[in-house]
């Protein structure tokens, strides 16, 4: 039987993002029964300027593409000269997501088998620090006279396996390969056992990039399918694309559940500052609109009076004083209030917008401001932050459905405290620095407004 056809390929590019950038130059070389039997070498017109970083880089210009073909021209020839072959590429995440993209704005479908000779180099020689294709080359004597052009690369590359053929026995050749053909969706960089082993229970886990650097925080109820999940979009996905280009390493902690798992991923998210994490990032002390009672006027606090048991009403969450006061300043005019009497302007009498017939007369007493105070509530109640229904601190019980142990996470007006694998130990935990957290209380408002549907019971302290 007749082993399958190899191709050994690079692509030139005019950048990194395989969504919005494009390919300037593609080189491909089939091989059946270790022999090249075929190749297909072209640039490519990329219908955009190439930087002049690029330029320097691989030595292509504008004026050398300007007479080459399209990629939509010379896709569906391309597609039928590809075939079923499978694709080796050093890094071959990175051309395959150029390909499929470049296919895809051709109008058609490209789903290639993949083999990468970074994660190939890797379990070949695990004691190496280096596996850039450059330090290959050195590190087995193969010379090439460009560097970073697709053809003097792909040449390289197909050179480079067979020396790996020749240096390695057999059986640890056939391992790598076979390993890499049953992880082949996975980063290069990434050991393939650290995947095999996540649990498919729910969980937070945890990308890290080069010297352990935080990359992302995510959280699921199925940890092995989440992660694999990230594994199989970054074609579509620049940010995905860079972030796999970088996952050296994963941790993970299982939690009883859902809840569990997004209350520590906000933690974390908030404690290690990850670059890839856009939300739930820590914010600045936030501001919110505190009414006490009796009083016809809010003032603009901060976030201690969230947790305080002062009496009154707290309306919106606000990153800072500006967005507070244009929020104010939004329903004031969509409900016809009194910006002098709510404070958003100075001035006795009369204000200027009920000379404009914009505010109901609170300032000049033909609106009480009984009455005012009562409208003005009722029009902020959509911006009302839920008041801590418990006199204390809670513990709030979470069943796990895989492992049948629970979980205690306590709370202290929404605030986060910790969870623990008792009641007891629960009662414990006291961070006497905690301050409100806006996705902490999203979380727990959501969960805590029903939690029988979530399988939670509460312990009030």
């Amino acid at each position: 039987m007749s082993e399958p056809a190899l191709t050994f390929i690079d692509v030139e590019t005019t950048g990194t993002r395989a969504t919005r950038d494009r390919i300037t130059e593609i080189a491909a070389l089939k091989v059946v029964e270790g022999e090249i039997v075929d190749r297909w070498v072209s640039l490519i017109d990329p219908g955009t300027s190439i930087p002049p970083f690029i330029s320097k880089l691989t030595g292509i210009h504008d004026d050398m593409v300007a007479d080459a073909p399209r990629f939509e021209t010379i896709a569906e020839a391309f597609k039928t000269w590809l075939g079923e072959s499978c694709l080796v590429a050093h890094n071959a995440r990175f051309d395959a997501s150029f390909l499929r993209n470049a296919f895809k704005r051709a109008g058609l479908d490209y789903r290639p088998r993949l083999m990468c000779t970074l994660r190939i180099s890797r379990r070949l020689e695990p004691e190496q620090r280096q596996h850039n294709l450059k330090s290959l080359l050195a590190r087995f004597d193969i010379q090439t006279s460009r560097a970073h052009r697709a053809e003097d690369d792909a040449e390289a590359l197909w050179r480079l396996w067979q020396a790996w053929q020749q240096r390695f026995p057999a059986e640890q050749w056939q391992a790598a390969t076979g390993q890499e053909r049953e992880h082949r969706n996975l980063p290069a960089h990434l050991d393939s056992a650290l995947v095999s082993e996540l649990p498919p229970r729910p969980g937070v886990y945890l990308f890290y990039g080069h010297n352990r650097l935080p990359l992302y925080v995510g959280k699921s109820i199925n940890l092995k399918n989440r992660v694999k999940g990230h594994f199989q979009r970054d074609h579509q996905d620049d940010k995905a694309m860079r972030m796999l280009q970088q996952i050296q390493h994963i941790e993970w902690e299982e939690t009883a559940g859902d809840l569990g798992a997004q209350l520590r991923e906000a933690q974390l998210i908030k404690e290690l500052m990850p670059i890839m994490n856009r939300q739930l990032r820590r914010q600045g002390g936030l501001k919110t609109w505190f009414w006490p009672d009796g009083e016809h006027v809010p003032t603009l606090a901060g976030s201690a009076v969230l947790i305080s048991s002062a009496p009154g009403e707290r309306f919106g969450l606000f990153r800072h004083a500006r967005e507070a006061k244009q929020a104010l300043k939004t329903i004031i005019e969509e409900h016809k209030l009194c910006p002098q009497v709510l404070g958003l302007e100075k001035g006795k009498g009369r204000c200027f917008a009920n000379q404009l017939g914009k505010c109901a007369g609170a300032c000049c007493e033909k609106e009480s401001l009984e009455a005012h105070t009562q409208r003005a509530q009722a029009a902020l109640e959509r911006l009302k932050v839920s008041a801590w229904p418990w006199p204390n601190r809670i513990v709030i019980r979470e069943k796990s459905v895989h492992t049948r142990k629970s979980a205690y996470h306590t709370v202290d007006h929404w605030c986060y405290l910790g969870s623990a694998v008792s009641l007891a130990k629960a009662r414990r935990l006291d961070f006497e620095a905690v301050q409100f957290d806006v996705d902490t209380y999203r979380i727990l408002n959501r969960f805590l407004r029903s939690p029988e549907e979530h399988g939670l019971s509460i312990t009030p302290l």
